[in-house]
């Protein structure tokens, strides 16, 4: 019966609990939900748009055009300069100005091809591939960062709870002593002073603990910014985190490719490719072109008019085919400067991708500081914590046997209590030191494979 209840209570809780989370699947679900990742991806879809837009240039084009008027027919000699206000009107002069107005109507259509263009259509084409290029590296970059902070959120998480774990351990001894002390004073063996003492202290630890259990609640709802689920449902498995970590040598040797770094010369080859379209830019555009369309009127040679819905339909009809040439003379100077900027801006990209890489060294080498000052740490916490139970030891005896007073006794206990808070948070120090290392190497896989494994 015992053993049913048992079982029960586990599938109870089993169903009642949120699942622990592991560091690797924090990183993974990281990548997958967080909003600036959709952000970065759908630029790739536009960059797609933009290729595939590049490439309608090498197509005929083929306009169509049709219309139905009404409208006065008095034309007269002259030039008239291109604009888009007033209508022409085809035909002979009318020798009167008259008010009388007639059907017209047209349709047509141009076909125009441009059969050789120097290379300028697939300089588009390589520019707007490069743009792709730079945006799939630009959502790499941010599933790398993301992750990345994913990450140092769970160690926070992890330290805030070995924290709480020592802090409650630290109002439980308070407790424990004030049990002892009130004893005491009963006793009328302590003065009543020591009792106020420990409510202090006791009030203290209870502090103590209250801020941690704050610093976790505030942990989780940071990691809420990486994961689509509420701070409730986030419980962390620490995997070997709390352990010392493995193969660190080979950690600090790795070496690839940062994602910033590939994303910021995917910027300069683009702007390459950019200053190629330019420089294939000026250059005769030819098109060979095709038309054929219909025209009716209701206006006739004599000056004269029909009547009726004559016009309404297109009776007279052409067709041409030609091959025609344009230089946009007075475009060559706004091309060059042009051309001017954006050279001015492969030099740019180009300075940003040597900023980059002097920061990733610079945080490589903090990284490898912060790994040897907590190794080194790591080593000298255990003897702090050993030396700091045995003070709470003979503090306590000597209170009892009234050679020392409660104050010793207090500090003893949260000197304690300190030293299990740096024991605990020591070996997350160097796996925080190692996860910042990954992250200026460009590459989180080998900190997840040694934090993964149980």
């Amino acid at each position: 019966m015992g053993g049913l209840i048992r079982s029960s209570l586990a599938l109870l809780l089993a169903t009642t609990l949120p699942a622990q989370i592991a560091v690797d699947e924090v990183v993974r679900q990281s990548t997958e939900q967080y909003a600036g990742v959709r952000v970065s991806a759908e630029r790739i879809a536009e960059a797609t748009a933009g290729i595939n837009l590049a490439r309608q240039a090498f197509l005929p084009r083929v306009d169509f055009t049709s219309q139905v008027n009404r409208a006065t027919r008095n034309n007269i000699y002259g030039m008239l300069f291109p604009q888009q206000v007033i209508a022409p009107i085809s035909g002979p002069p009318n020798p009167s100005n008259s008010l009388t107005n007639v059907w017209g109507s047209a349709v047509g259509f141009l076909v125009s091809w441009e059969p050789f263009d120097f290379g300028l259509r697939k300089a588009n084409v390589d520019a707007a591939d490069a743009a792709k290029r730079r945006a799939e590296l630009g959502v790499e970059r941010t599933k790398f960062e993301t992750g990345a902070s994913a990450a140092d959120m769970f160690l926070t998480i992890l330290a805030a709870q070995q924290t709480a774990a020592a802090a409650e351990a630290g109002v439980t001894r308070a407790r424990a002593l004030q049990t002892v002390v009130d004893a005491l004073v009963k006793a009328e063996l302590r003065p009543g002073v020591d009792s106020s003492r420990m409510k202090a202290e006791l009030a203290m630890a209870e502090s103590g603990r209250i801020q941690a259990q704050q610093a976790i609640a505030m942990a989780r709802a940071s990691l809420t910014q990486f994961l689509d689920k509420p701070p409730a449902e986030i419980q962390v498995n620490p995997g070997r985190l709390l352990q010392d970590p493995e193969k660190i040598e080979a950690i600090l040797a790795a070496s690839i490719a940062h994602p910033a770094e590939k994303e910021q010369q995917a910027a300069i080859d683009e702007s390459k490719a950019k200053q190629k379209v330019l420089d294939k830019t000026y250059y005769p555009k030819f098109n060979t072109q095709g038309t054929i369309y219909a025209r009716g009127t209701g206006a006739n040679p004599d000056f004269t008019t029909a009547g009726g819905a004559t016009g309404l339909g297109p009776n007279i009809h052409n067709w041409g085919l030609g091959f025609s040439m344009s230089l946009p003379v007075t475009e060559y100077l706004s091309l060059r400067v042009k051309r001017v900027a954006e050279v001015a801006r492969e030099r740019s990209e180009s300075a940003r991708l040597k900023q980059i890489r002097q920061d990733l060294t610079s945080n490589l080498e903090r990284a490898k500081a912060m790994l040897d000052g907590a190794r080194q740490i790591a080593r000298n916490t255990p003897v702090q914590l050993e030396a700091a139970r045995s003070n709470v030891e003979q503090a306590t005896a000597r209170y009892k046997a009234g050679l020392a007073n409660v104050v010793d006794v207090a500090e003893a206990q949260r000197l304690l209590t300190q030293s299990e808070i740096d024991d605990s948070l020591a070996k997350l120090a160097i796996w925080r030191a190692l996860l910042a290392i990954c992250a200026a190497q460009g590459d989180l896989q080998p900190f997840l494979d040694q934090a993964g494994k149980r």
